[in-house]
């Protein structure tokens, strides 16, 4: 009987538990006390269960009574049961018997089968090869007898049809050697393959002859119907690559090398532009009738157009590639900014070009760099010169270029679509060399800009360390008491403020501030080491001038020689501690925090201490 079915007996309303928790899956005997504790002691829920245990037992006997003649036919209906089960399992037995035989032999007709079925397809397999083989013999004779019937009444007859014959032949030819080409390529490693493989090398050079001399004879007669046979035989046997890169070698080369020419560009104010004119022009005139043979120009039929080929990419635009690095490696050398600019940048950054005539003074010494700089401007671009001086001043011209033709990508791109677009050119997926030509302009700011901070480091750093020249200044002088900086301090910051003022209109101020921020970290750094070995050595002078002193046992009251009642020792620190001030009062307003100059906080605390120690003294 199930559980969903039974009624349990009724029991008093005073029971203080609901008689159907008994019946929950997940009664649990702990958690019914603690909840029933909750309203009865537990003595009282112990007579609860017992009042309830005897309904039970009372109902329980009720229903056996009620039912007595059910249990008792039970129990009757079971005598002779076991001999009944044991004449069953004759019979199942045997039966399992025969399902056992059965299932063996059906493993043993399954088993055979599929032997048979590997062997009919591994006969199917060899069967497939045989006819590949067989079909790589017919393509092979085939072709050869067409090329035979050419050539069984005349040698030249081949040469001798008219092109039009000459390019059905062809077409017929690579239709077949595609075929060719496919069963072989199904049937590599087998020996009879190798065999014929000769007799294929030389179809696949008399065809790629052929095709050759056709789309030559096509170019050079501007017959439309030539080239189309052609192209399509190309594309037919998949070679359209190798017609591309034909077309490259006998249409675009000879072009390029008669128009990019050094000394011509050079020769001339507007060479340059005069040479990228007359490449402009090469597609128009000479790539006419390829681009409206495979619908690169607006006037093709989509008929009679052959898909597939993009000579504008892959012919052209590659061996312009090659003449510039070739032809014009002065194009790409930057070696010479002057040069470089000249040449290049010109017709992009005006600006530069009339800023190069008036540079602003970097921090750099050596006054061979200027002199050297306008002998370059005022020399012709094809003299040969040893390797010009790159100031600073030149290397921020380079960066605000670059950072220029970033800007100037995009909107070139805007620019030179709608003249692709007269010339038929659709395809404007392939101009994303222009995205990674950006993406190289930005890998070559890092290098320049440590380039730019390492001058400007170095200009600062080289009157930073005239704080040597302050103890000699003091030592036994008897001069006055420091007041002010030392003038090295704004001669160090010169170089600084006249980048920060002479380029804010060519630069963004965010990169002069980095510069400016990186120049001074480095130039801090090494100014700090100088002064705290000047720290060092005047602390090491002041106690062997004690130990002197103590030695001759006198009571001179200044051992430096000063007048007054500071000591030259506690001057020079205090001449230090005046200079690292100052230096801090121009950095804030160069627009920089002190706190973000490396070793700048370190060289503060240095220079407060001595004079800390100056004040004690006295």
């Amino acid at each position: 009987m199930e559980k969903s079915r039974m009624n349990l007996p009724k029991g008093p309303d005073t029971l203080c538990f609901d008689k159907d928790e008994f019946m929950k899956e997940d009664f649990d005997v702990d958690h019914f006390v603690s909840e029933c504790r909750k309203r009865v002691q537990l003595e009282g829920l112990r007579e609860d269960l017992e009042l309830y245990y005897k309904l039970l037992k009372a109902a329980m006997v009720e229903l056996i009574n009620k039912d007595y003649a059910d249990f008792v036919n039970l129990s009757t209906n079971l005598v002779g049961m076991d001999k009944a089960l044991n004449q069953l399992s004759v019979p199942l037995g045997q039966l399992r018997e025969e399902v056992l035989s059965l299932r063996s032999s059906v493993s043993e007709g399954i088993r055979a089968v599929d032997e048979r079925m590997s062997k009919q397809e591994d006969i199917r397999k060899k069967k497939m090869c045989v006819l590949r083989l067989i079909q790589v013999i017919r393509s092979v004779e085939k072709i050869e007898k067409i090329l035979n019937s050419q050539s069984s009444k005349d040698t030249h007859a081949l040469e001798a049809c008219s092109p039009l014959l000459t390019g059905q032949i062809l077409e017929r030819i690579a239709t077949e050697f595609n075929q060719l080409q496919f069963h072989a390529v199904q049937s590599k490693g087998m020996p009879l393959l190798d065999k014929v493989r000769p007799r294929i090398a030389g179809i696949t050079a008399m065809l790629q002859r052929s095709l050759e001399g056709l789309l030559l004879e096509g170019l050079q007669t501007s017959d439309v119907d030539i080239i189309r046979h052609c192209l399509r035989t190309y594309a037919t046997i998949d070679k359209t690559r190798d017609a591309e890169a034909l077309v490259g070698q006998i249409l675009v080369k000879p072009y390029m090398d008669q128009v990019i020419i050094e000394q011509v560009v050079e020769s001339h104010p507007d060479g340059l532009q005069t040479m990228y004119k007359k490449l402009l022009e090469f597609v128009p005139h000479h790539c006419r009738l390829l681009r409206e043979v495979t619908g690169g120009a607006i006037s093709s039929e989509k008929g009679n157009t052959v898909p597939g080929y993009d000579f504008l990419v892959n012919s052209v635009w590659p061996e312009i590639v090659r003449g510039l690095e070739e032809n014009l490696p002065s194009l790409f050398n930057p070696g010479d900014p002057d040069a470089f600019h000249k040449l290049l940048l010109r017709p992009i950054s005006n600006e530069s070009a009339k800023d190069i005539k008036n540079p602003v003074v970097t921090g750099s010494k050596d006054p061979s760099a200027t002199h050297g700089n306008s002998e370059d401007q005022g020399s012709s671009p094809s003299e040969t010169k040893p390797a010009a001086f790159i100031s600073s001043t030149q290397l921020v011209y380079v960066v605000a270029d670059l950072d220029r033709l970033q800007e100037q990508l995009p909107e070139l791109l805007e620019t030179i679509k709608p003249k692709l677009e007269m010339i038929g050119f659709k395809n404007f997926s392939s101009i994303s060399a222009l995205a990674d030509s950006k993406m190289s302009l930005s890998a070559s700011m890092p290098p320049l800009s440590s380039r730019i901070v390492q001058d400007l480091s170095e200009s600062c750093f080289s009157y930073l360390k005239s704080a040597l020249e302050v103890p000699r200044l003091y030592r036994r002088t008897n001069k006055e008491v420091p007041t002010t900086a030392s003038s090295y301090v704004d001669s160090a910051l010169k170089p600084l403020y006249q980048l920060q003022s002479g380029h804010k209109d060519k630069l963004k101020q965010a990169l002069i501030q980095q510069w400016l921020e990186d120049a001074l970290s480095e130039s801090t750094h090494k100014y700090c080491e100088t002064v705290s070995d000047i720290l060092h050595s005047v602390r090491k002078m002041e106690e062997s001038l004690k130990r002197l002193k103590q030695a001759r046992k006198t009571t001179s009251t200044n051992p430096g020689g000063s007048s007054s009642g500071m000591s030259d020792d506690d001057k020079i620190r205090l001449q230090l501690a005046l200079d690292v001030e100052y230096l801090g009062e121009q950095i804030q307003k160069l627009g920089l925090q002190t706190k973000d100059i490396k070793s700048f906080p370190a060289l503060t605390e240095l220079v407060a201490a001595a004079k800390d120690q100056t004040t004690e003294q006295l």
